[in-house]
């Protein structure tokens, strides 16, 4: 426990999946962390088994990434020390329908780049300034597979997540003299909530995404994160691109079925 011990992390979306998963990863590696999501039940669950497990410093806050006023409130609330953010996990994210562009619903594009997008831009916003001020800190977004390959009735998630690569691009082009690493874990496909948020909650249509094969796990992108965090000073790892063995792309899958 010492790669990152009483580095302070903050992580959005962390009540769940991949953000919960980077939060059991930072802890192990004694990092204090700041964990955000807007089910504050289960982050404060969370919260209570990592610091008894690993004797680390962990603060808690409600937050709805798509809220401007919301992520200002968080950031400006924060005492001198939780200030010293050393790390900022843009996690927060989701994907809503399956349907072609002439059949999509407004609330599900509306929420998708609200979260995706906007989220991610509003949360980055306010923390950057405070380490450009320090001249240290690392922002590691994660973006997806979806932010590289179309794919069918993806459209608008596929736009909000080929910004969030932009972005991440655009992030390097300006904070690289400001000494602030920047990185992106775009995963393939990963057995979480995801699916059963994008079909809200119809679990037998969202097993059918990972039927006849071996997805990713949460716990595979946190260690893909922790990668990225614990390279040295010098080192920024652009963006990584993690997929399971039987997904060649976002539509090329071999799928054992019988």
């Amino acid at each position: 426990m010492s790669r990152l011990k009483n580095k302070i992390v903050l992580i959005t979306g962390a009540s769940s999946g991949i953000g919960k998963a980077c939060a059991e990863a930072f802890a192990r590696e004694g990092a204090d962390l700041i964990l955000t999501a807007r089910r504050l039940q289960l982050i404060d669950k969370l919260s209570q088994s990592l610091k008894k497990k690993f004797k680390i410093k962990i603060l808690t806050a409600k937050l709805d990434v798509r809220d401007k006023e919301e992520v200002k409130d968080l950031v400006s609330s924060l005492s001198k020390e939780w200030r010293k953010i050393d790390i900022l996990l843009n996690n927060a994210g989701l994907a809503r329908g399956l349907s072609t562009i002439d059949e999509g619903k407004y609330n599900d594009w509306d929420e998708m780049i609200d979260t995706n997008v906007k989220g991610l831009l509003y949360v980055s916003r306010e923390i950057l300034p405070l380490m450009v001020k320090r001249k240290k800190g690392h922002i590691i977004n994660i973006g997806s597979i979806a932010g590289h390959s179309v794919y069918p009735k993806g459209n608008v998630y596929n736009a909000s997540k080929f910004a969030v690569g932009a972005i991440t691009r655009g992030m390097r082009l300006d904070l690289y003299e400001k000494d602030i690493r920047i990185s992106t874990v775009d995963p393939g496909m990963v057995e979480t909530e995801f699916s059963i948020v994008r079909f809200r909650g119809d679990k037998e249509k969202a097993n059918k995404i990972y039927e006849g094969l071996k997805p990713l796990s949460a716990a595979d992108i946190a260690d893909a994160v922790l990668y990225c965090a614990t390279r040295p000073q010098h080192v920024n790892i652009d963006e990584l691109i993690i997929t399971p063995i039987a997904q060649a792309s976002a539509i090329h899958v071999k799928r054992n079925l019988k």
